[in-house]
Formats: structure tokens, C-alpha cells, sequence
């Protein structure tokens, strides 16, 4: 695998692209001849808007002279998806396939079991693939194995985040350690970006076989967990993504500094679970935020510190996953944290809860139950109620390591952004010390910071939001 992107082998404008430190050349070499079309398979990136894959592809096509074409594929097995996590997928690939549709790229959807990507490369003739970074442990997985069996170019492109991983090339150990770097970044990349436009537009033959999504993309997956249906509260897809960045930013960003540690008035972005299937980009946001400032519908501050979370910890948490194996388990722990919460495991616990009863939000703690419950009924739960959240799990296991594995289990199951590295990276601030400084010594704790329900209660209306989130018809029966 080649990052750089260099290749004496392709040709000069093809080489160009490819250096770019976005782009990662997993399979090098020239591009097929008399061939047909370039292939994006679009994974982790769903979206036309802003995706800087489907730029790439469409630029290789036209200096290739040759239409680009997405490919969908739909697994039965995606790790820890369930029929929640599908439902605003198949939502999103509509979107898709109308954006598609309007800028003159094809969009192909095949399922399992008839949705080998190899095989539909050879029957669309492609001249060279191209594909979507993703730094968690399975997706990488797939395309090592991917790289080593084709046999012509693959390129993949860090479309999820605003700076390139790559030009970082580490992880760090605190935010204000990383925000230097970051800030000398900053200029190159947050710039609005030329909207690439195919030369050569699509024209599907009809023996080509997509799968149409006015059907259910789920149906005959045996082994899918349906228990955890899908929520009315987010609708997926490009649009309603956008739809919700201009209620934000038009409306909400103006008092974001001081709502947004306040879960019972909603004052955040509610973008994550748009950002986590990457229906929208993090450059379109941040670009917004800077538009709504130049029109004076909010002010500078609340800009910068939104930024701050939508870009600084936000790829602060994808260079952790990328560059730490154990991302999602206490292995990850700062040594600090380990040998700490170590000497405290033997410390009395007040209250012991199993999973399950966590899981139908049956504790003691009345603030807990109802952030369980927002995530339960809602698919998302406010930011600063997450870190209260697992604080809590810590508190309540066995010992850390159970706490991390079912603080993981329940965010991935009931999260529209679980399974994400802003999800680990929360997780692992809260139980084992991560990208945090040692506190003050605190039974069970040791020199985690703890938080306690007393304190946050203190700074909002707790007794609103545990009304909001009281229990309900979206509550689940176990």
C-alpha cells in the first residue's frame, strides 16, 4: 500500500490525483485498457455532495475520457448493524441515487448474495477503482484483503474528515496538544471545493442489474437483529441532512456556547448521525458556520467553539481509532488511567446493575434512565448526557473493562452513530482516561474524573429532560 500516491506507471494527470494527501493507492499500476467506465464504491461516504471519493473518481474518469459509476453493496452482516442502522441507510441511498441521477454519475445497488464487487468490475470493464476510507478495524480489513486480489488500480480517499489523516500521521494525547497542527491545516482545507462534473455521463445498458430501493434492502437477512426498530425522530439522507444544518445554523448556533451543554433545550448541531453514515460532509458544516458568521446570524465564538467539536475532537477521535488497535476495549487505556482504576477495583461499589438492566434503563438514577431511554426511543443522545452516561457504567460494572465492553455494546446497538470513532474515543474519555488528564484521587474513580448527578444536574434543567425521556411507547421489552 502506497499513501503517497507515487507511480511512475500512471499516467501524469492520473498521478497527480493520486498524490493528493487525501488519496491513499492501496493497488497501483495503470489503469485498464479499453476500458469502460471508472467504479466508485461508495461505503462509508453516502452521499454526492461534497465527497471528495466521488470527485476524485469523476476527475480520473474525465481524464481518462471514460463515465463513472457508484457501487452500493448490501451486506447482511455489517459488524453490529441492526435493522435501526439500515433503515436510515436505505433512506440515504435514495438520496443517492437522485443526486446521482443529476449530476450524470451511475448508481448501482447490489445485495448479498449476488453483489461481488470483483465480479461487477469485470461486467462494467472498469478502469480503476476507486473507494472510501474508513479507519475502524473490520472496513480496513476489507480493503487489505480487497487491494491484494484485484488486478487493476484502487485508490481510496479520506472523505470523512476536513484535514487528510494522513498529513497528521499520528495520534495525540490531549486536543490542545493536536489543535496547533490542526490550526496550521485549517487553511488549506477549509476552502469550498470546485463541484466536479463527468465529461461523459453515464449511460446504463439494460442487462445491468441494480437492486431498487423502493423494496425492503433487509429483506430475507435471517440473522438481523430487528429487535431495534427503527426511530422517527432522524430521517437519513443528504437532504434532511442539510435540512437540519440550516435550522442550525440559521437558528441555533447564534446561543450554541450556552445551550449546548444543555440536553433538555436541544441547542446542538444533531448532525452526528447524518456525519457517521456520511451523508453530509464535515467541509459542508463548517462552511455553513462560517456563512451564518459572515451574515451575522451568530457570532464568531460560537462558531469557533462548534468547530471545535465538529472538527477538533472529531478527528482528534478518528487519528485515536486509526492509529490505536484496541480502539473499542480497555486495552486503550493511558497507562495513567490503567494503573489507577487497577488499584481501585477493589473499592465497595454503592450500586451493581447488569447489563440488562442498564440496557432497559432500570437503575437507580433517574438522570441515567432517561439518557438511556433518549437513545433507546431516539437513536441519539446529547453529548454531554453521554459522558455522565459512561461515567456511570464505569460505576456501576464489575471492573473497567466490562464497563468499556458494555458501555460499547449498548452505544453501537442503539446509536444511529454508534459504531464510530467519535463513539470510542467518548467512551474511552470517560471510563479509562483517554485524551484526558489525570484528576484528583477518588474512590473507584482513582484519578478518572468522575461526575456525579448531583453536580450536572446543577448546570441544566434535569427534571425536563427526565420528562422528555420518560418511559414510553419507543421503550423496548426485553
Amino acid at each position: 500500500m502506497n499513501c503517497s500516491g507515487k507511480d511512475s506507471r500512471v499516467p501524469e494527470e492520473l498521478l497527480r490525483l493520486s498524490s493528493h494527501p487525501r488519496v491513499c493507492v492501496r493497488r497501483g499500476g495503470a489503469p485498464r485498457k479499453d476500458a469502460k467506465c471508472v467504479v466508485y464504491w461508495m461505503q462509508r461516504a453516502m452521499r454526492v455532495v461534497d465527497n471528495p471519493a466521488l470527485d476524485v473518481a469523476v476527475d480520473a474518469g474525465n481524464a481518462l475520457g471514460l463515465p463513472v459509476v457508484v457501487y452500493f453493496s448490501v451486506i447482511p452482516n455489517y459488524p453490529n448493524a441492526n435493522l435501526r442502522h439500515y433503515h436510515f441507510m436505505a433512506q440515504g441511498l435514495r438520496d443517492v441515487a437522485e443526486d446521482a441521477a443529476e449530476q450524470g454519475v451511475g448508481f448501482v445497488v447490489r445485495r448479498h448474495p449476488d453483489n461481488s464487487l470483483e465480479a461487477f468490475l469485470e461486467e462494467v470493464e472498469a478502469a480503476l477503482l476507486i473507494g472510501d476510507e474508513n479507519p475502524c478495524r473490520e472496513p480496513e480489513r476489507w480493503r487489505r484483503v480487497l487491494a491484494g486480489r484485484l488486478r487493476l488500480p484502487y485508490w481510496t480517499v479520506d472523505a470523512d474528515v476536513v484535514v487528510p489523516s494522513t498529513v497528521f500521521g499520528r495520534s495525540y494525547f490531549l486536543l490542545h496538544h493536536f489543535r496547533p497542527h490542526l490550526k496550521a491545516e485549517l487553511p488549506k482545507y477549509v476552502v469550498a471545493q470546485p463541484k466536479a462534473k463527468p465529461l461523459q455521463v453515464w449511460k446504463p445498458w439494460k442487462e445491468l442489474r441494480s437492486f431498487s430501493l423502493d423494496e425492503d434492502i433487509t429483506a430475507g437477512f435471517g440473522k438481523l437483529d430487528r429487535i431495534v426498530g427503527p426511530v422517527d425522530s432522524f430521517t437519513g439522507g443528504t437532504h434532511a441532512a442539510l435540512k437540519r444544518l440550516h435550522a442550525f445554523v440559521n437558528h441555533d448556533l447564534v446561543d450554541y456556547e450556552v445551550k449546548r451543554n444543555h440536553p433538555e433545550v436541544k441547542g446542538t448541531s444533531r448532525l452526528s448521525p447524518y456525519l457517521h453514515f456520511g451523508n453530509i460532509s464535515p467541509l459542508t458544516i463548517a462552511l455553513a458556520a462560517d456563512s451564518a458568521v459572515a451574515q451575522g446570524k451568530a457570532p464568531a465564538a460560537a462558531r469557533d467553539r462548534f468547530l471545535d467539536e465538529l472538527i477538533g475532537w472529531r478527528e482528534l477521535a478518528v487519528l485515536f481509532v486509526r492509529h490505536n488497535p484496541n480502539y473499542d476495549n480497555w486495552e486503550c487505556a493511558e497507562p495513567w488511567a490503567r494503573k489507577t482504576l487497577l488499584e481501585h477495583a477493589g473499592d465497595p461499589r454503592p450500586h451493581r446493575y447488569t447489563l440488562e438492566q442498564m440496557e432497559r434503563g432500570e437503575t437507580g438514577d433517574e438522570l441515567w434512565n432517561a439518557a438511556q431511554r433518549e437513545m433507546v426511543q431516539t437513536g441519539w443522545m446529547h453529548n454531554y448526557m453521554r459522558m455522565y452516561w459512561a461515567k456511570k457504567i464505569l460505576e456501576w460494572a464489575p471492573d473497567p473493562a466490562r464497563a468499556f465492553d458494555w458501555a460499547v455494546t449498548l452505544n453501537d446497538r442503539y446509536e444511529l452513530d454508534g459504531r464510530d470513532p467519535n463513539g470510542y474515543a467518548g467512551i474511552a474519555w470517560a471510563i479509562v482516561g483517554k485524551h484526558d488528564r489525570p484528576w484528583f484521587d477518588r474512590p473507584l474513580f482513582g484519578l478518572v474524573r468522575p461526575m456525579s448527578g448531583a453536580s450536572i444536574a446543577k448546570k441544566f434543567d434535569a427534571k425536563a429532560y427526565i420528562k422528555q425521556n420518560s418511559a414510553g411507547e419507543g421503550t423496548l421489552a426485553f
